[in-house]
C-alpha cells in the first residue's frame, strides 16, 4: 500500500497515524503537488477518504468483526463535529460546546470503545488537533485527557514528523472564545435596538408607482416569455420567480419598486404555434396570455403589471427607435440569405433552423446559438440544416434587410459596459465581454413575416422587426401601458437603478443588442445597470421537454397539490446561481421535510403551542441576561448577512441565514427547557421560561418577516398566528423587540405537511416521459440497477476484499449524511453498507469455521477421507441455514450471501471428491433455469 499526500496535510496524518498504531508499514510519498490524499490499496482500488482508508487499515489489523460502536463515532466524527469545527474555524460557532460535552461524557476511559484503540479514536483525535488550544477543550476534561495521551504518544510524533506538522502546545486559556469575538459594542448596539419599538411601517403602495426624486427607485424586469408554451419550472426560476423575490425584498426595505413583465407575442414562433393549432396568431396570442398569467398568479409573483408586446405602445414606442437609429446613420442596408421552408412555404425563423455548427459541430444548434459553445450563429450558416417543423432540408433564398451598425456603436456600448458591468453577475459579465472581445458585426433587425411590429420605411413596409431587436423593447411598451408617465422610469438614468433577470441564453440581446439600440437613439434611456442571469436547471437526468412529456411545467405544478409556496422555497433552494443546477423530486421532499417541516415549522408550532398553553396566548415579560444579549448579536449577524446577500441578488445564498435564525431559536428552546422552568417553584427560573418564550416568539416574527420574499403565503399565514398585520412587514438591519409583553398571538397551528416516498414516487413517474422505458445516445434512461453482488458472481468474497467495500461504502454514507443528503438516497445508501456488512459477517465465519476445522499441521499428510467428511458436513449444515432463511422469508441479500457460500463449499466438496466443480455448478445452474422455465 502507498499513501500520497501534501506536506502538513492533516487528511494525510489519519492514515498514516493509524498505520504507525496498527504496526501497518505503508510506502510513503509526500509531495505539494498532490492534488488530494489517496491510500493506493492495490492496482484496482485507491481510497481517497481518510476515515474509509482509516477503518480499511484497522480491519487489516485484525478488527474486522462489524463494530457498530465505532461506525457510529466515525459517523458522529464526519456529519457532527468535523462541521462544527470548521464553523468554529470561520468564526461561527453553532453548537461546539455541546458537542465536546457529548464527547467528554465517552472519553472517561483510556479508549471511545473498550480497552483498545479504535479507528474512531484515530479520526476523531486528528479532527481535534486545530481547536486543542482552544478553551472549550479545557472545559471537557476527560476529552482533554484522552486527547493528550494520544498526543503525547510515540506514534502520533513520528506520524507528525513524518508530514512535516508543527503542533505547539499552548495553554487552553490563550484561546479566544467566540464570546470574545463580539464586543461590547456588539452587545451595547443589539441591546439598544432590541427595546427600540418604533419602527417605521412599510411603505404604502400606491399605482402608478413613479420614482420619486431623493428616494432609491428601483425598475425590475424579468425576460419576457414566448406565449407558444407553457413557462417550465426552469423558466419560471430563471426569470420570473428570481425578480419577484428581488422585488418583494425591495419593497421590505421601503425602496420606491416597479416590477414589470410580460408576454412576447410576436415572431415565428407564434405563428408557427397557430398553424399547429388551427387559430390565428392574435387568438394564439391571448389563449396562452391567459395561461401564463394563470400560471404566474398561482406562484404569486407579485408584477406591479404583468402585460403583452401585442400593443399600439409597442409599435409606437418600437417604431420611433428604429427611426431615430436611422437618422442617427446607425443602420444599414444589405442583402440577406434566409432558409425558406418549401414544404412548410415559410421563411424560417432563426429559431426554428436546426443543424450542426460551423464554430464546435454541434449537431443541435440553433439558428441564432448554439447552446454547446454559446456562440451567435446566422441560420444559413449551420451544416445540414433542418425545419424544425418537418424536419425537411430549407433552401437559401436572398432577401434585402436592415441591419444595427455595431461596429460603429461599440465605443458608445463599450464605454457604458465598462462603468456598470462589476454589479453584473459573472456569467453575464462573460458572455457581454466575449461578444464585444470578438468584435461587433452588424445585426439583422428585420424579417420576412407577417406577424410583428412593422417597418416604418420605405422599402421594408412588407416586413416586421426580427423578434430581438423588437421582443426588449417590451419592457418600455408593457410600462407605457401600465402608466403615461413611463418615461420617468425610462428615460431617468440619474434617478433609476434597473435590475433585469434572466436565463444566459438571453445575455447577449440583453447586454449588446438592447443597449446598442437605446444608445443610438441619442435619447437618454435608462440602462441596465445589473444584469442578474442565472445558468440552466436541468430535470433529474435530462432536460425539461414538452414534446416528450418530461419535466414539470407551469401548470402541472398545480396538480401535484404540493402548495405554491413549497415550490417557490425549492426552485430558490437550487437556483442555478453560478452553475446548472438540478430539479429532484427527491431532494425536493428532503427539503421540504427537513428545512420547513423539522426546522422551520417545528420550531414555530412548538413554541407559539407553548406559549398559547402555558400563558394563555399572550406574551411574558422578558429580562435580557448576557446569555440573551449574546443571542441578540447572532441574530444580528444573520440578518445583516440576509440583507448584504439580497442587496447583491444572491437570492439562493441568502435562504441559509433564514434557517440559522430558526436554528438558533431552536438551539434556545432545547437548551433552556422552558417546560421544566415553568415547572419550577423558583420564580427566577420561572422567569428564565417567560424570557426564552418570548424571545421566540420574537424570533419567530423575524423570521415570517424574513420568509415573505420567498414565501409570502407562508409569511402571511405565519403572522396571522402571531396575531400581527402587514404593518411589520418593514425590513431593517437590527432584530427588534416587535411582540411586547402582553401582545395576544392568534391560533397556532401547523405550518407544513409531511411529503410522503409514495407520493414523490408517483410524480417522479408521472412526469418522467419519453425517458422511462427508453434511450438515446443523448437522453439515457434511468439505469437498470446493478445486481447484489452476491448476485452477479457465485464466487466467494473474501473478508479483505468486503471489508474494503465496507470501508468505501461507509464513507460513501457519511458523506451523504454531511452533505445533508435527501433521506431517500442516505436510505439506500445505509442499506447496501448493512448488507456489507452482513455479507462480511458471513464470511468471516465462514473463514473462521474453515480455520477451526482445518487439522494441526503434523508431519503426516491428512487423509482425504476426513477431507471429504469435513466439507460435506460444512455443506450439509449451510444448506440447512439456506433453507432456513428461505423458509423464514429473510432479505434477499442474506439469502444471497448465503447461498454464495453453499455453493462455495461445494466446489471445495467437489474437488475433494476428485470430480469437476462446473459439472456441480452445472447441474445448480440448470436446475435454476429449468425452475425459471416452467413460470
Amino acid at each position: 500500500m502507498k499513501l500520497i499526500t501534501r506536506p502538513n496535510d492533516f487528511s494525510g496524518l489519519k492514515i498514516l497515524l493509524a498505520s504507525e498504531f496498527l504496526n501497518l508499514p505503508i510506502e510513503l510519498e509526500v509531495t505539494p503537488s498532490a492534488e488530494k490524499t489517496v491510500l493506493i490499496v492495490n492496482d484496482d482500488c485507491q481510497l481517497f477518504s481518510c476515515n474509509a482508508a482509516v477503518w480499511y487499515l484497522a480491519c487489516l489489523s485484525g478488527q474486522k468483526k462489524v463494530n457498530l460502536q465505532q461506525d457510529k463515532w466515525m459517523d458522529w466524527e464526519s456529519t457532527t463535529l468535523h462541521p462544527e469545527i470548521q464553523a468554529f474555524l470561520n468564526k461561527q460557532p453553532q453548537q461546539l460546546i455541546t458537542t465536546l460535552e457529548h464527547l467528554d461524557k465517552a472519553t472517561r476511559n483510556k479508549f471511545l470503545i473498550g480497552n483498545s484503540l479504535s479507528a474512531a479514536d484515530i479520526v476523531i483525535f486528528c479532527s481535534l488537533i486545530v481547536i486543542s488550544d482552544c478553551k472549550f477543550m479545557a472545559n471537557c476534561p476527560n476529552v482533554t485527557k484522552w486527547f493528550n495521551n494520544m498526543y503525547t504518544s510515540a506514534q502520533f510524533k513520528i506520524a507528525a514528523s513524518k508530514l512535516d506538522i508543527k503542533i505547539k502546545q499552548t495553554e487552553p486559556d490563550q484561546c479566544e472564545e467566540e464570546e470574545a469575538a463580539i464586543s461590547l459594542e456588539d452587545i451595547e448596539h443589539a441591546v439598544k435596538h432590541w427595546k427600540t419599538s418604533n419602527i417605521n411601517k412599510p411603505k404604502p403602495i400606491t399605482h402608478p408607482v413613479l420614482p420619486v426624486e431623493g428616494e432609491r427607485n428601483v425598475l425590475i424586469t424579468s425576460a419576457l416569455p414566448y406565449v407558444n408554451n407553457f413557462p417550465h419550472l426552469g423558466n419560471i426560476i430563471g426569470c420570473v420567480l428570481s425578480a419577484d423575490v428581488f422585488a418583494r425584498y425591495c419593497r421590505l426595505r421601503n425602496y420606491n419598486t416597479l416590477y414589470i413583465c410580460g408576454t412576447d407575442e410576436y415572431g415565428t414562433a407564434t405563428e408557427t404555434k397557430a398553424l399547429e393549432e388551427g387559430l390565428t396568431p392574435q387568438q394564439i396570442c391571448d389563449k396562452y396570455f391567459k395561461l401564463h398569467d394563470g400560471v404566474y398568479k398561482w406562484f404569486d409573483i407579485s408584477f406591479d403589471h404583468f402585460g403583452r408586446t401585442t400593443t399600439p405602445n409597442q409599435t409606437k414606442i418600437a417604431q420611433d427607435i428604429f427611426l431615430k437609429l436611422y437618422r442617427n446613420n446607425y443602420l444599414t442596408e444589405d442583402t440577406m440569405e434566409q432558409l425558406l421552408c418549401e414544404h412548410c412555404k415559410i421563411f424560417l425563423a432563426d429559431r426554428f433552423v436546426e443543424g450542426t455548427c460551423p464554430l464546435c459541430g454541434y449537431e443541435d444548434a440553433r439558428g441564432d446559438q448554439c447552446d454547446k459553445c454559446g456562440k451567435l450563429v446566422n441560420a444559413v450558416e449551420l451544416k445540414s440544416p433542418r425545419c424544425k417543423m418537418c424536419r425537411h432540408a430549407p433552401v437559401i433564398k436572398t432577401s434585402k434587410h436592415l441591419f444595427l451598425n455595431l461596429p460603429l456603436l461599440e465605443d458608445k456600448l463599450t464605454s457604458w459596459m465598462d462603468s456598470v458591468t462589476s454589479g453584473w453577475t459573472h456569467n453575464a459579465r462573460v458572455i457581454a465581454n466575449s461578444w464585444v472581445k470578438e468584435g461587433l458585426k452588424p445585426r439583422c433587425i428585420t424579417r420576412d413575416l407577417k406577424w410583428g411590429t412593422p417597418v416604418p420605411l420605405e422599402g421594408y413596409t412588407d416586413k416586421v422587426f426580427y423578434v430581438w431587436f423588437d421582443a426588449p423593447i417590451g419592457y418600455l411598451s408593457i410600462t407605457a401601458c401600465y402608466t403615461e408617465e413611463w418615461e420617468r422610469w425610462w428615460k431617468n438614468r440619474e434617478q433609476v437603478v434597473h435590475y433585469e433577470f434572466m436565463a444566459k441564453d438571453n445575455v447577449p440581446f440583453h447586454s449588446v443588442v438592447f443597449p446598442s439600440s437605446q444608445l443610438g437613439t441619442h435619447d437618454p434611456y435608462t440602462l441596465v445597470n445589473h444584469l442578474v442571469a442565472t445558468e440552466y436547471l436541468n430535470y433529474e437526468d435530462g432536460k425539461f421537454s414538452k414534446s416528450r412529456g418530461v419535466g414539470v411545467f407551469g401548470n402541472n405544478a398545480q396538480e401535484t397539490g404540493i402548495p405554491a409556496d413549497v415550490w417557490r422555497f425549492y426552485l430558490l433552494y437550487v437556483r442555478p446561481e453560478s452553475q446548472d443546477s438540478t430539479f429532484s423530486w427527491s431532494d425536493l421532499m428532503a427539503k421540504n421535510n427537513t428545512e420547513l417541516l423539522n426546522n422551520l415549522g417545528n420550531f414555530a408550532n412548538r413554541a407559539l403551542s407553548f406559549l398559547e398553553k402555558n400563558y394563555g396566548s399572550c406574551v411574558p415579560a422578558m429580562t435580557v441576561g448576557q446569555e440573551e444579549k449574546m443571542l441578540l448579536v447572532r441574530i444580528n449577524r444573520e440578518l445583516k448577512q440576509y440583507i448584504a446577500l439580497l442587496e447583491n441578488a444572491k437570492l439562493r445564498d441568502a435562504i441559509k441565514p433564514i434557517f440559522s435564525i430558526s436554528r438558533l431559536g431552536n438551539q434556545l428552546m432545547q437548551a433552556a427547557q422552558p417546560w421544566v422552568l415553568i415547572k419550577s417553584t423558583i420564580e427566577e427560573e420561572k422567569a428564565k421560561a417567560g424570557t426564552v418564550i418570548g424571545l421566540c416568539a420574537n424570533i419567530i416574527c423575524q423570521l415570517s418577516v424574513m420568509l415573505l420574499p420567498y414565501m409570502p403565503n407562508l409569511s402571511a399565514k405565519l403572522q396571522e398566528q402571531l396575531g400581527v398585520g402587514p404593518d411589520i412587514n418593514h425590513l431593517i438591519p437590527e432584530f427588534t423587540c416587535r411582540l411586547p409583553a402582553g401582545h395576544r398571538i392568534g391560533k397556532p397551528a401547523p405550518l407544513f405537511q409531511k411529503i410522503e416516498q409514495v407520493q414523490i414516487d408517483e410524480l417522479k413517474k408521472r412526469f418522467s416521459g419519453a425517458q422511462v422505458g427508453s434511450a438515446s445516445p443523448g437522453n439515457p434512461a434511468v439505469a437498470t440497477p446493478a445486481p447484489p453482488l452476491a448476485e452477479a458472481s457465485n464466487t466467494l468474497e473474501t473478508p479483505e476484499n468486503l471489508a474494503l467495500k465496507v470501508a468505501q461504502q461507509g464513507d460513501k454514507v457519511r458523506q451523504l449524511k454531511a452533505a445533508k443528503a435527501e433521506k431517500a438516497i442516505v436510505t439506500a445508501a445505509v442499506a447496501e453498507l448493512l448488507d456489507l456488512k452482513k455479507r462480511l459477517a458471513t464470511a468471516e465465519e465462514v473463514a473462521t469455521k474453515q480455520t477451526n476445522d482445518t487439522p494441526a499441521v503434523t508431519t503426516e499428510k491428512p487423509t482425504l477421507t476426513n477431507s471429504v467428511e469435513n466439507l460435506t458436513k460444512q455443506v450439509t449444515e449451510q444448506g440447512d441455514k439456506v433453507r432456513g432463511l428461505k423458509t423464514t422469508k429473510a432479505d434477499k441479500a442474506s439469502i444471497d450471501a448465503a447461498v454464495a457460500v453453499l455453493l462455495e463449499l461445494k466446489k471445495q466438496l467437489a474437488l475433494a471428491e476428485g470430480k469437476d466443480p462446473a459439472e456441480s455448478s452445472g447441474n445448480a445452474t440448470g436446475k435454476s433455469k429449468k425452475k425459471g422455465q416452467q413460470k
